[in-house]
């Protein structure tokens, strides 16, 4: 409240006047209030032990809705013919940005007829790892499992270097634009790649259309969900956790909720959202929003809006978040969770209330040993693909945030579990209304929170459409309906 005090001379005296002005009153959902929320609601959690787990109910899927794998019928089976060149593409970025420009490639390379050469993995800013193609991927398998549709090489042959004094940069780069057609990769790059022998695209991110004919779609299916798995160290340890979350799952028959939960530092400072850290918080995300990206916050005229941005649902959700939401959907404390992520933004004081929650609580950090990780340290998109196994395996995913990992998550899923995701994609705009408000009822609260899980369900099963991604709607480019034969 704001007071003004002063003087003034009416009719010659002297009159105090006190003019208040009432602060604003935020709307619902712009104000991360869910701790006062936690604990009113937290008795009644502890109470409620008459609910059946909702890991064993989650999901409802019709048998007319059940698809299969089908990728081969997508193929063309004719012979290959001679190669017009060599492919040379450059992936940034982490594991899953990395996985859709070597899919892409994959595409490109049967379009043109071009031999490609195993993708180039440029060392990343933020991601902060250096591994090669191979280091990640099973390469030998990757080469196998397309023989039959595109050349894959490891590099390229001496006499083709040769011709390029022995430097790929000195190869043509065809800088192509975001989502290129199949008209532009036949008219401009093909000739080049005849005129020279081979061809260099870098960066290659997100480089060819979405919507291009099913046998080079079907490319795109066999990369992705045959031919791209993981190197034998990451498959191995990843397996073994596996086993060790399945065995800790005892009590709800061996399955598990997996969580990709984004919270870490740069996710929170990107998200321009305000929690409940006060000065101290708001420092570290300043700091942090300066050191990842120079500036780009302080331009001039850029407005940061942290009330617009949480009714928005752009905030990230906090581990508490993630653990309220999922009791009131009915998982109860039985209930095995993995939670797949970077390091947690202040994990001590939010990750507490979620261990709180859920004591069956699991990471990559607890299933496996500091030496069974040590060869992973220091290499993000591996320790991704650990977390990227976890989350394929489980029962039920949780994706919070967005972002390639759970698109391409969500794509593996419906590929794994007859064409449904088995996925709970909260709508945040919805979720922080009930978050924002301390005098909420459990029974409403969990009203609330089922009817998103109900809504998740009925989304499990969906058809691409013209402008969205196979790696996220496989059905019906790489999936056939079962009934067929």
């Amino acid at each position: 409240m704001l007071v003004f005090l002063g003087r003034w001379n009416l009719d010659s005296v002297p009159v105090r006047i006190a003019v208040a002005v009432l602060r604003r009153r935020p709307p619902p959902g712009a104000v991360y209030r869910s701790p006062q929320v936690f604990e009113r609601l937290w008795p009644f959690m502890q109470a409620d032990v008459n609910n059946s787990n909702a890991l064993m109910t989650a999901w409802h899927q019709k048998a007319s809705q059940r698809w299969k794998p089908c990728v081969n019928k997508r193929l063309s089976h004719a012979e290959l013919l001679p190669s017009n060149g060599f492919l040379i593409i450059e992936a940034n970025g982490g594991l899953n940005q990395q996985r859709l420009s070597i899919c892409d490639a994959v595409a490109v390379a049967g379009l043109l007829n071009a031999t490609l050469v195993i993708p180039i993995f440029h060392f990343n800013s933020v991601w902060h790892d250096s591994s090669k193609f191979g280091e990640i991927f099973d390469e030998e398998y990757f080469i196998e499992t397309l023989k039959n549709h595109v050349r894959v090489v490891k590099e390229l042959p001496q006499d083709i270097l040769k011709r390029f004094d022995y430097n790929i940069s000195n190869i043509v780069n065809m800088r192509t634009k975001a989502l290129s057609s199949k008209t532009y990769y036949l008219q401009k790059v093909l000739p080049k790649l005849l005129e020279l022998g081979a061809v260099r695209i870098a960066p290659f991110s997100n480089r060819l259309a979405h919507s291009v004919p099913s046998n080079i779609q079907g490319l795109r299916c066999l990369t992705n969900y045959e031919a791209l798995r993981f190197s034998q160290p990451i498959r191995l340890l990843a397996e073994n956790m596996v086993d060790r979350m399945v065995k800790n799952s005892s009590m709800s028959g061996g399955k598990y909720v997996s969580v990709h939960l984004r919270f870490e530092a740069d996710m929170v400072a990107f998200s321009c959202c305000t929690y409940d850290g006060g000065k101290e918080e708001k420092h570290e995300m300043d700091v942090a929003r300066e050191r990842s990206w120079r500036g780009k916050f302080r331009r001039h005229g850029r407005r940061i809006n942290p009330e617009a941005n949480r009714m928005n649902g752009k905030c990230p959700l906090t581990p508490l978040e993630v653990g309220m939401m999922l009791r009131g959907m009915g998982f109860d404390n039985t209930t095995s969770v993995y939670v797949a992520s970077g390091q947690i933004y202040n994990a001590e004081k939010y990750m507490a209330p979620l261990h709180q929650l859920f004591p069956h609580l699991e990471t990559k950090n607890t299933l496996a040993s500091t030496d069974e990780l040590a060869p992973f340290k220091g290499h993000s998109s591996r320790l991704a693909a650990l977390d990227y196994t976890m989350c394929a395996n489980s029962e039920v995913f949780v994706t919070t945030q967005g972002g390639n990992f759970p698109h391409f998550m969500m794509g593996h899923r419906r590929y794994r579990y007859e064409g449904h995701s088995k996925t709970i994609k909260p709508d945040k705009r919805r979720l922080v209304l009930s978050f924002d408000n301390p005098n909420i009822r459990w029974d409403r609260f969990k009203h609330n929170m089922q009817e998103m899980l109900h809504y998740s369900d009925s989304k499990g099963v969906g058809l691409r459409k013209s402008d969205a991604s196979l790696f996220t709607f496989p059905m019906p480019d790489c999936m056939c309906p079962q009934s067929e034969a």
